[in-house]
C-alpha cells in the first residue's frame, strides 16, 4: 500500500514540535548563559559582558591550560565566577615576579598585558587531583586561586554575544586581539 506524501504531513506535523522541544530542552541543559561582573577577564571579557558556557564541554574535551572557565566562589557558592585555567590536576604551580611555572617551567601567557600584570611572587602549591588552579587575565585585580586555593569547574565559556561588537566565538583569535588592543 503506498502513502502519499500529504498523508505523512500530519504525522510530521505532531513530531515536530516534540523534536523541537526535546532540541531546546537539550541545550537549556548544555549551554547557560552568564553575566560577566567585575573587570578581572580584562581585555578578554569586561564588566557587564553577556557569554554563553557549556556545562557538559569537559565530558567531551578535556579542560586544556588557557581555557576560560565557570566555577562556584569557593568563599560563597552562591556565586560564580570566570577565569582562565592555568594549573591541571597534580601540577605544581608557582608564580615568579608574575611569571607562572608549572612544575619548575615557565609558561608564555599572551593573554596578560603588560599593565595588568601582578609582579608578586606566590606558591609553589601543588594542585589536587579533582581541581584546577585559576587566575585572572587583570592579575594585579583579580581575586583567583592565589586567594581561595584550587577550583572545581562546572562550565567552558565558549561565546559572545553581548555586546554586539564582541559577539562571537571566544577563542585563541579573541585573545590575540585583546593583545593588541
Amino acid at each position: 500500500m503506498k502513502f502519499s506524501f500529504w498523508r505523512k504531513v500530519p504525522v510530521w506535523m505532531r513530531c515536530l514540535p516534540i523534536a523541537s522541544g526535546i532540541a531546546v530542552a537539550t541545550l537549556a541543559l548544555i549551554y547557560q548563559p552568564v553575566k560577566i561582573e567585575g573587570n578581572s577577564m580584562t581585555p578578554l571579557l569586561s564588566n557587564h559582558e553577556a557569554i554563553i558556557i557549556n556545562r557538559l564541554g569537559d565530558h567531551f574535551e578535556p579542560i586544556r591550560r588557557g581555557d576560560v572557565v565557570v566555577f562556584r566562589y569557593p568563599l560563597d557558592a552562591t556565586k560564580s565566577y570566570i577565569k582562565r585555567i592555568v594549573g591541571l590536576p597534580g601540577e605544581i604551580v608557582q608564580i615568579r615576579q608574575g611569571l607562572v611555572y608549572i612544575n619548575g617551567s615557565w609558561i608564555p601567557e599572551p593573554y596578560v598585558l603588560s599593565q595588568y600584570q601582578d609582579l608578586n611572587d606566590f606558591g609553589p602549591i601543588q594542585v589536587p587531583s579533582d581541581s584546577y588552579f585559576v587566575l585572572g587575565d587583570h592579575r594585579n585585580s583579580s581575586n583567583d586561586s592565589r586567594v581561595f586555593g584550587a577550583v572545581v569547574v562546572y562550565g567552558r565559556a565558549v561565546f559572545a554575544y553581548w555586546p554586539k561588537d564582541h559577539f562571537g566565538p571566544l577563542s585563541t583569535r579573541r585573545t590575540t586581539e585583546a593583545k593588541t588592543k
